[in-house]
């Protein structure tokens, strides 16, 4: 059984998926099978109508599908934000048709919670290559200035035609392979909370992800110049992304760690480039992935038999005292209060950190055996992302020095999934770390 056929058997909300040249003449058969005697209603932005919606429109109707009038939002500057949840609300609360989003990650998302707030199912047309959350299970959508991810079902079928995803913009597809390389980091910060007890692996959702990743990574510039073969590997690889979250119920860990809580930390702080605009997610997570991998350098450098374990586990704070240092850190925030939530959701007790320490120092050559497999070189990285077009260096994307090193330290706060970043605050490395990064491949 091949990866994609692995995950359609363990996904429990995407019951159809078509990847392939041409397979845009699908969407009336694939509809009229999924959701039988139902009317549709394409969703859509102006960009992805002119490449793909008016055409899936018109395909609907001319299969003899009922449907309504297309939803098409024109707002240059679209993102995943509060407001068009409510336009898209009041839109689809007048009508029982089925949305077919027709776009990539804002479009899909907006589409994806409100669906589940009508209460039917939706599917999704995908015009680009550029993330993973096509079959994700929630929507990440940015309401009073935190970006939230909200419960809501996948897409209940899927089509993505490699000739349309070769027309969208560069930048997107080298998002996507950035989105795509992320998963090596988040891979290895699956196998540190394995071996710690935190978090086992689950080799379904683990083999979905991680099964041919490497190879989906091996050809950038083909990425990049829109080859075909490539593009349906990279576009495979993304999708396997969102059902391992669907084989892994209620958490995006097969498909997100560290690297992804860079960018959680860039939406969360607004943070724009100098155009006004704010890099694609796929951009973010590319600065993430370097500092992730950078971080696992810095551990695989490092003697686990010597480490003082008394001696770190007496400097432990208690949680009230990290608490504290959490509302003072975020006091300034549009979130104060959030991050210390999830500092306390994940605290380990002196005993657990003294624990997890031994298993760490005893457990020492398996663990780095298992990481230096997964891992890619820092080196490595910048030049496939580099021979992708994505960016490699905060300047890339605008973002000044302190700021880069403030969002690497505040990260670690702001998700209770353990990563890189708690061995690193652990260990009491974390600011050293940053540090080192930002002298070397940052500087």
């Amino acid at each position: 059984m091949d990866r994609v056929q692995l995950a359609l058997s363990n996904a429990t909300q995407t019951h159809a998926l078509e990847i392939g040249s041409g397979v845009l003449d699908k969407v009336p058969q694939v509809f009229k099978s999924q959701f039988p005697g139902k009317k549709a209603v394409v969703v859509a932005h102006a960009a992805t109508w002119a490449v793909a919606g008016e055409r899936v429109d018109t395909l609907l109707r001319q299969a003899g599908v009922e449907t309504d009038a297309s939803i098409v939002f024109k707002d240059a500057d679209m993102h995943a934000e509060w407001k068009y949840i409510e336009q898209l609300d009041a839109k689809l609360s007048h009508t029982g048709a089925v949305a077919v989003a027709v776009g990539s990650g804002t479009i899909n998302d907006i589409t994806k919670l409100c669906s589940a707030h009508q209460g039917r199912p939706y599917m999704v047309v995908a015009t680009a290559a550029s993330m993973d959350g096509y079959v994700a299970f929630g929507a990440s959508i940015t309401r009073d200035g935190i970006k939230s991810t909200y419960k809501c079902a996948a897409p209940q079928a899927v089509v993505a035609d490699v000739d349309v995803l070769a027309t969208a913009p560069a930048g997107m597809t080298a998002s996507g392979y950035a989105d795509l390389m992320a998963k090596v980091p988040a891979g290895a910060d699956w196998i540190v909370a394995d071996v710690l007890g935190v978090e086992p692996i689950d080799p379904t959702p683990w083999n979905i992800v991680q099964g041919g990743l490497h190879d989906a990574l091996s050809h950038p510039e083909a990425c990049r110049e829109g080859d075909p073969k490539a593009l349906q590997a990279l576009a495979e690889g993304l999708m396997l992304g969102g059902f391992a979250m669907q084989a892994y119920p209620a958490s995006s860990r097969p498909a997100s760690g560290a690297e992804h809580q860079i960018s959680h930390m860039l939406n969360m702080d607004r943070f724009v480039m100098p155009d006004g605009q704010a890099p694609s997610h796929g951009f973010q997570v590319s600065i993430g992935t370097i500092v992730s991998l950078f971080f696992y350098e810095q551990l695989l450098h490092t003697d686990l038999s010597t480490l003082d374990i008394d001696a770190l586990v007496m400097r432990w704070p208690s949680l009230e005292e990290q608490k504290e240092a959490s509302l003072r850190m975020f006091r300034k925030s549009d979130f104060p209060t959030f991050a210390a939530g999830e500092i306390e959701a994940k605290y380990s007790s002196p005993e657990e950190l003294r624990r997890h320490f031994e298993i760490m120092r005893d457990r020492q050559d398996e663990l780095k055996s298992r990481l230096r497999q997964q891992l890619l070189t820092v080196p490595q990285a910048i030049g496939r992302l580099k021979a992708v077009g994505a960016p490699v260096h905060p300047r890339d994307i605008g973002l000044g020095r302190e700021q880069m090193r403030a969002t690497i330290i505040r990260s670690q706060q702001i998700r209770r999934r353990y990563t890189i970043f708690d061995v690193a605050v652990r260990m009491g490395t974390m600011e050293e770390w940053a540090d080192r990064l930002m002298s070397s491949h940052f500087a």
